[in-house]
């Protein structure tokens, strides 16, 4: 489903001091298209375009491609603004999913300490599924910490980097960085 042409800008190993500024230079003029098409009406949006940017600008793992959000949202805000952008909440679904969005996200993000990731019980406590409402099978809660400890009042799920990557409950209304996944077929 990628566009064709879609691909990491190739670097010169002859290039020199400009090297930082044509890289800047492409990210900002990847930027503005992300914008151009989140304003466009969906019907003239290619689905590849989005994904080419988003693959360019995130990583792309597992048959996916994963974008950390710099600005704070609640959790149902920030799934909402994922599938604005054609994904969703990124849900990882075993280790090696987990383990990378971890090192992505701290690359990404220095500093920051929880993602919301795509897990919640708001349905049924006690029962977490994925943000299609389908049961999930992996789970990394941080048990050193007993999670997940919130009861009905926190029902949705991060992942931490405070704790290597495992997961706590949280309440939805908190603001928080997110993931967001992107399926490449």
């Amino acid at each position: 489903m990628l566009a064709q042409g879609c691909a990491r800008p190739s670097r010169s190993r002859n290039a020199a001091a400009g090297q930082d500024d044509d890289t800047k230079a492409q990210i900002d003029k990847l930027w503005q298209e992300v914008q151009q098409e989140a304003l466009a009406p969906q019907s003239s949006i290619v689905p590849g375009s989005i994904l080419c940017t988003v693959c360019l600008r995130g990583i792309k793992a597992h048959k996916k491609c994963y974008l950390v959000v710099e600005e704070p949202k609640h959790y149902h805000e920030a799934n909402e603004d994922c599938i604005a952008q054609g994904g969703t909440l990124a849900t990882p679904r075993n280790l090696r999913e987990n383990n990378d969005l971890r090192d992505y996200a701290r690359l990404s993000s220095p500093g920051t300490k929880d993602f919301w990731i795509g897990v919640t019980d708001i349905v049924k406590e006690g029962q977490y599924v994925d943000v299609n409402s389908m049961p999930i099978s992996y789970f990394n809660w941080d048990r050193a910490k007993k999670e997940p400890t919130g009861g009905k009042r926190e029902s949705c799920a991060v992942l931490s980097l405070s704790a290597q990557g495992k997961w706590h409950d949280e309440v939805c209304r908190t603001e928080k960085r997110y993931i967001c996944e992107y399926l490449i077929h």
